[in-house]
Parts: structure tokens; C-alpha cells; sequence
């Protein structure tokens, strides 16, 4: 017998070749019918996996991630099952689970449209019907080339001569085969709810100069309900989709003709952004930093220094020629600033020295990945680095974190999840500096966190190339996640530049540098907010906040009144004058999603009063003009 050790540290005894379906089954029916696979000593199996030894094992359901990976990298497979059987010629690329959901890539002569996604839908539900046994093959490289070239699949081909372990899995179900890693379900009756949501163009991996292939997209769950309510989500993600607001908004635009990946913020946009950044500036001094600004090229020297030359290259511009040296758009502000640093002689006195800056940085993305504010090839950083001692760290990460809670809750953000980003020791390469520098200053990280009392998951191999970080990801209306707030720990560019400040014992000691940025980019956390509120912005970030509409041409001379004294007082207002009914106006205030609407007829001259309707409430009743603009100056300042 062999013994088979649970999470909750059960020890359970089987014979030799036990499948992991066969262990769920002795647990309990209930947990047989949701498992998908297990985890057998850290590995990902397959619930048809024997259990030749003993070790630790994980059932795993659609509710672990590990789980809907595999649910859904079967539903892939079921599709591209599908898509051959209807197009024979199409070729396989690949076929991934991905968040929510799956793609697959096909080359094939015909372009798909969205209306032929229903007539692979059936086709997958009758693969989905006959519950196909889903088997695994191994074979060896010269196998594999042999099997994929009689099928006339060279993408597959190509994977297979770069696969570094042998033997080759390969997984079947009633004569369909690909090439795979695996795990899957047992069979395609597994696959309970399913969805195919768009296709689009993707080239061959991510190569903009290789073949251009057929992405189908999809998503799959394990009940119904779920999958209904995703399409539910998915639903009022289009309507909250930045880009459509953003062109129905008047917010920004993006031209070809002017580069791919660049932002125009057009006169509301920019309200936004300046009020952001109002915001932004205050924030920081009222905590002790000082506002700096650099340059937007360095020479090609100052980034090989930095190290971002030989680790970020291939997110870098190439070099431009001035007078025979080779200067780079910058990707990050941080040389910068330590620049700026070592231009004099620092004491430990002078030290925590907190430099913040809005500083625009360019990073080449490929096309086929940009996509609206999210995704750019410039955009401004809210950025800052602290220089400090290192008794000094973990109270500077301390404020730090607690700055980034404050500015998520003014923006609404009440929902976040925090992550301890550490190096992978499996891949040195991707880092620089010391094993041992690394390990403290995930420590350092490690008790901040820790000190505040927060939760927080840790996440191995997700850290810069420089340091460690504090990540934190945002959750909007729709409990989307969005990458926000950073805190990077850096003990490895000190010392590239040999940084330096006299300590109280007169020697130099090197500083400890903190790169941290509580929004992210102005782009990104735009586009973002603007799909959170769903364009209908809070009064203080609102463009125009306060529209004023006469009901005639006789009550406009008081409409421009009221709005001269708001507009005195530093609020934002318009004035309807169009030569329109009441009603309309209001519906166009309501489009735009303006916050306040102040209604002026006979009534509300003579008495100097305003009807005020509000964005969501409706009417509100009459008031003094005067008495609303003192309630709106007081909503505007407590960021309402």
C-alpha cells in the first residue's frame, strides 16, 4: 500500500496505480463529481493519473485556478476538434486556457466571421454529446515530427523541434490529436458551459513579421449559472468599455496617422487628468515629497549603467544619432533622479530624500498588443523614488502602502489584493544584483506587510529585474482586477551608480532606493476609472459639473448669471441656451452623464432659486442658488 497524504494532513492508504478520481471517490461523491484533477507533489495530473507512490496530493475542482486551467484548456482542445472537423484545412497553432476563459489560433484560407462561431458551437456540442474518452500519448521527437508532418501541421512541427524533454505528450479524443503538456479532463462530457465570444487576427507567436493567424476566443464553466452571469459581466464591460466612452465622452482620441499606442486628450479629457494631477501633487507634498522634472532622452551609456539595456531592451526605442553618440527615449524615470541625487555631496541627514514626478516615458510595445488607454507606447508615470537609510525602509514602505490605500479609496476603489512580488531562484538571469541583497529585501518588504496587518499572497518570479515588490491589484464595479499601486525595493542601481551619503560616523554608506507609484500611469488608471464609474464621473473629476438650462430664451440672462457666480467659485458649469425643449436637454445631460442639472423658469428668477436634478436621483426639489453652490464646493472638496 501507499500512502497518500491530503492538504488537511489525512493520511489515506491505496494500491499501487490508484487513479486520482478514484481518491476523490473515497472521499466523497460530491467532491468526485467536481473534481477536474489533482496536484500530486507540486505537479499537475490528470484525474486518470495512477498513483504509483506515496506523496501529497490536492484534488483539484473549477473553483482552484489549477483546475479551471485544465477545465478550459480541454474546452480549447474541443473547439480546435470542432474547427477541424468543419474546415479540414484549417492548421493548428496554439491553444491556450488564459483568464477567463481560452483562444486558439488556426491558419486557414477562409476568413471566420462572428456568425460562423454558432456553427462550431454545435459542432462542439456533439463532440460535447458523444463524451469522448480524452487519452494522452507519449512519443518521441522523431515520432511526434513524423505524426504532425502526415497531418500537415507545421506549427505544431515547429513546437515540437523546440520542446526540450522527451518523451513528446500528445492528447486524443476519437482520432483529433495535439500536441500538449496536459492535464485534461477525462473525456469531452466533462465540459459542462461553454461560450465561443469573437474572433480576431493574432500573429503566429506574437511575431508581428510572422504568418497572421485566426484567434477564436472563448470561455467555459462548470455550471450554467456561472456562465450566464460571466456573459452578464461581459455584457456591461462593453458598455463600460473605455474606448467607446471615451469617443462618446469627447475624452481622448488615438490617430494612425499620428503613431499607434499615442494619447490626444482632448479639452474634457484633460479636465480629468488636470484634476487627477491637482490631486496627485497635493497628496505628495502634504507627505514630504519635492516635485522634480527630467528630461525625456538620455545617452545610450546611462542605460547600459542602469542595466535596463541588457534586461528591458526589447521594450526600449531603438537609439537615435545626435552629433555621434546614441541617445534612448526614456522607459523609466529612475536614472533620473539619481542623477539628480549624486549632483552633490548627501548627509544622513538629508536622508529620506522622497522625489516624485509625472514623468511621460516611452516603452515599444508591438502592435497587435496596444489597445486603447491601457496599453500604450507613452505614457506618464506617476512616479517616485525614495532615497533613505536602511533603518529607514521599512517605515518609508509603510507610509508608502498607506498612501497608496488613501488614493485608492478617494477614487472608489475599495476592493484590492496586495502581493509580495519575490524572484524566481529557477531563473537568475532575469535579475541583477546578489542572492543574498535579493533576500533581504524581501524581508524588509515581508515585515512592512506585516506591520500593517494587511493580507497579502506572495508571487514568485513576479518581481522587477531590479527588486522586489509590493504589487497591488485594484478590483473596479465588476470586480475586475487592475494593476495599480507598485512598491519596489531596490539595493541593486545604488550600487551600479555608486550612490553614496556621509553617515554620522563620517563615512560614506550607500543609500537604499524605493521606486514606488500609487496610480500607475495617468493612461492606464484613466481607462480604467473611466470603465469603474462607467463614464459617470464623481462631481470633483466630472469635466462639466453643473450644467444650468433655462427653459427660454427669456430666462437665459439668469441661466449666465447663476453660472458666472459658480464659475467664480471655481466650479465647472455650462449653459444649455440651444433652442430645445426642456426635456431634451435634460436627456442630453443624462448622456453625458453630467452629475448636476439646474432647471431656471419664471419661479426660480424671481426667487433666485434653481430646480436641481441629479445624475441617478432625479429631482431634488428647489433651492437658493447661492446655498447649492456652497453644498456643491463642499462635495467637490471632500472628492464627491
Amino acid at each position: 500500500m501507499i500512502n497518500i497524504i491530503l492538504p488537511d494532513g489525512s493520511v489515506k492508504k491505496f494500491a499501487p496505480g490508484t487513479t486520482v478520481q478514484e481518491v476523490a471517490e473515497s472521499i466523497g461523491a460530491r467532491l468526485a463529481k467536481a473534481a477536474v484533477g489533482g496536484r500530486f507533489d507540486g505537479v499537475e495530473v490528470g484525474l486518470d493519473y495512477p498513483l504509483e507512490h506515496g506523496g501529497h496530493l490536492r484534488i483539484l475542482t473549477f473553483d482552484d485556478e489549477e483546475g479551471r486551467d485544465i477545465y478550459r484548456h480541454t474546452a480549447s482542445h474541443i473547439m480546435a476538434h470542432a474547427v477541424k472537423s468543419l474546415y479540414p484545412d484549417a492548421k493548428l497553432g496554439i491553444g491556450p486556457a488564459i483568464e477567463d476563459g481560452f483562444y486558439y489560433d488556426f491558419d486557414m484560407p477562409q476568413a471566420l466571421s462572428e456568425e460562423d462561431l454558432g456553427q462550431i458551437e454545435e459542432e462542439m456540442v456533439r463532440i460535447i454529446d458523444e463524451d469522448l474518452p480524452i487519452t494522452c500519448r507519449h512519443l518521441s521527437r522523431e515520432e511526434a515530427l513524423q505524426l504532425f508532418g502526415e497531418l500537415d501541421e507545421p506549427y505544431k512541427q515547429e513546437l515540437i523541434h523546440e520542446f526540450e524533454d522527451e518523451p513528446i505528450s500528445c492528447y486524443e479524443q476519437d482520432g483529433f490529436i495535439d500536441v500538449c503538456r496536459g492535464p485534461h479532463l477525462p473525456s469531452t462530457g466533462r465540459v459542462r458551459a461553454f461560450k465561443l465570444l469573437s474572433v480576431a487576427g493574432a500573429y503566429w507567436r506574437g511575431n508581428e513579421h510572422g504568418p497572421q493567424l485566426q484567434r477564436i476566443y472563448g470561455t467555459a464553466f462548470d455550471k450554467e449559472s456561472d456562465l450566464n452571469a460571466y456573459l452578464h459581466r461581459l455584457e456591461e464591460s462593453k458598455r463600460r468599455d473605455h474606448r467607446r466612452l471615451g469617443r462618446a465622452l469627447d475624452l481622448f482620441s488615438i490617430h494612425p496617422e499620428g503613431g499607434p499606442g499615442l494619447i490626444y486628450w482632448h479639452p474634457k479629457g484633460a479636465v480629468i487628468r488636470e484634476e487627477i494631477e491637482k490631486f496627485w501633487r497635493t497628496a505628495h507634498r502634504d507627505r514630504g515629497y519635492d516635485l522634480v522634472y527630467s528630461p525625456h532622452i538620455a545617452k545610450k551609456e546611462l542605460w547600459a549603467t542602469s542595466g535596463h539595456l541588457q534586461t528591458f531592451q526589447e521594450n526600449m526605442f531603438s537609439p537615435m544619432e545626435v552629433e555621434g553618440g546614441e541617445y534612448i527615449l526614456k522607459p523609466m524615470n529612475c536614472p533620473f533622479h539619481i542623477l539628480m541625487y549624486k549632483s552633490q555631496t548627501r548627509s544622513y541627514r538629508d536622508l529620506p530624500m522622497r522625489w516624485a514626478e509625472l514623468g511621460t516615458v516611452y516603452r515599444y510595445e508591438r502592435s497587435g498588443v496596444l489597445h486603447g488607454l491601457l496599453r500604450v507606447r507613452g505614457f506618464t508615470q506617476d512616479d517616485a523614488h525614495i532615497f533613505c537609510r536602511d533603518d529607514q525602509v521599512e517605515t518609508e514602505i509603510i507610509d508608502v502602502v498607506r498612501m497608496a490605500q488613501y488614493m485608492m479609496h478617494v477614487f472608489g476603489y475599495e476592493n484590492y489584493e496586495i502581493a509580495l512580488s519575490v524572484h524566481d531562484p529557477d531563473t537568475p538571469e532575469k535579475y541583477i544584483g546578489d542572492v543574498a541583497v535579493w533576500q533581504e529585501a524581501e524581508d524588509k518588504l515581508a515585515r512592512a506587510l506585516q506591520r500593517i496587518g494587511v493580507d497579502y499572497i506572495t508571487d514568485v518570479g513576479e518581481a522587477k529585474f531590479y527588486g522586489p515588490a509590493i504589487d497591488i491589484k485594484m478590483f473596479d464595479a465588476l470586480g475586475r482586477g487592475w494593476q495599480g499601486p507598485t512598491i519596489q525595493l531596490d539595493f541593486n542601481l545604488p550600487e551600479r551608480f555608486d550612490m553614496e551619503y556621509i553617515g554620522e560616523d563620517g563615512d560614506a554608506h550607500r543609500p537604499v532606493m524605493i521606486h514606488r507609484t500609487v496610480l500607475g500611469s495617468m493612461e492606464r488608471f484613466l481607462g480604467g476609472l473611466i470603465e469603474h464609474y462607467a463614464g459617470a464621473f464623481p462631481t470633483w473629476l466630472s469635466p462639466v459639473q453643473v450644467v444650468v438650462i433655462p427653459i427660454s430664451d427669456a430666462h437665459r440672462d439668469y441661466a449666465e448669471d447663476v453660472a458666472r457666480d459658480y464659475r467664480a467659485h471655481g466650479i465647472r458649469v455650462e449653459v444649455d441656451d440651444r433652442n430645445e425643449k426642456v426635456g431634451y436637454k435634460i436627456r442630453s445631460a443624462e448622456v453625458q452623464r453630467l452629475p448636476h442639472m439646474l432647471v431656471v423658469g419664471d419661479r426660480e428668477v424671481a426667487d433666485e432659486t434653481v430646480a436641481l436634478r441629479s445624475r441617478g436621483e432625479g429631482e431634488r426639489g428647489v433651492k437658493p442658488y447661492r446655498e447649492l453652490r456652497e453644498e456643491l464646493l463642499q462635495e467637490i472638496a471632500e472628492h464627491r
